[in-house]
């Protein structure tokens, strides 16, 4: 299945649902992640990119989860249709809790923090305690707590013994102005109901048969269904005007050594300079 994220509405609801299977293998292989580190990162990463659905004209988000737990962070960035994301610790591993992987153990106890670059306007930061550290609660609280936005968040990613995505993806619900009781009401004895994320994916559902599940009994539309992808904005032009932007006296010591190396954390790419590249910079 490819990954796609659809928008739908029912009943003054919007309902946004995804499938990134691909795109979490990709942030796996890209940083080596143990099956612990690749789950939470990629509940981040589906987290991010159903936040940045709800924003204007490809507006940005961040989104960080910092705890006293071994992994230290996981941080995700998704803008539009686009994302990327890393880990403090990609080793990371712990028992398995109650059968499924320990991500709440894994960040232990710390913040949510989450930041909108909004266009024409300055970034929007805001902050929650991590309730359990499992991500799609941290989130669903966050949102109520912090900007005032009932929703309900749903994220899972399935890894097999041998460390492969599965399936992964996640739903997001949000009640808009006139929402009835009664649409409320429905929409939870539906969740209840409906199977893990991970286990709707495996049975070959689609992110708009998601929402149609989800919303049963309801009047649903879908409105659009888009690809995404794991995608940084990194490059390594953006790195050199990022490197000439430096002070002179940093650019000439850099221009000492035989070769510099910037590394991304974000996508685990390293991009290499020459002395006389860095050199360069120093005539411009």
């Amino acid at each position: 299945m490819k990954d796609i994220l659809t928008k739908g509405t029912a009943e003054g609801v919007r309902i946004y649902a995804l499938c990134t299977t691909n795109l979490v293998q990709e942030a796996a292989d890209r940083h080596q992640t143990s099956h612990l580190a690749s789950a939470a990162l990629g509940r981040a990463m589906n987290g991010a990119l159903l936040i940045a659905a709800t924003m204007k004209d490809n507006e940005r988000i961040t989104l960080r989860l910092k705890g006293d737990g071994p992994i230290g962070e996981v941080v995700a960035d998704a803008e539009g249709t686009h994302v990327r994301g890393y880990v403090g610790d990609p080793d990371v591993s712990l028992p398995l809790k109650n059968g499924k992987l320990d991500v709440g153990g894994a960040l232990g106890t710390g913040n949510i923090i989450v930041t909108r670059y909004l266009q024409n306007a300055e970034p929007f930061t805001g902050y929650a305690e991590l309730v359990d550290g499992e991500i799609a609660s941290d989130l669903t609280n966050y949102l109520y707590t912090s900007e005032q936005t009932p929703s309900s968040v749903a994220l899972g990613v399935l890894v097999d013994k041998e460390g492969k995505i599965v399936a992964s993806g996640g739903y997001f619900i949000q009640a808009m102005p006139g929402c009835t009781d009664e649409t409320l009401a429905r929409l939870e004895e539906n969740i209840s109901l409906t199977p893990y994320v991970t286990q709707l994916l495996e049975l070959g559902y689609t992110p708009a048969k998601m929402i149609e599940t989800i919303a049963r009994g309801l009047d649903v539309t879908i409105k659009e269904s888009m690809e995404v992808a794991f995608k940084c904005r990194c490059s390594r032009a953006k790195v050199l005007e990022t490197l000439a932007a430096l002070g002179q006296e940093d650019i000439a010591s850099m221009s000492e050594d035989e070769e510099t190396e910037v590394h991304c954390q974000f996508c685990n790419e390293t991009y290499k300079f020459t002395r006389d590249e860095i050199a360069g910079l120093l005539k411009k």
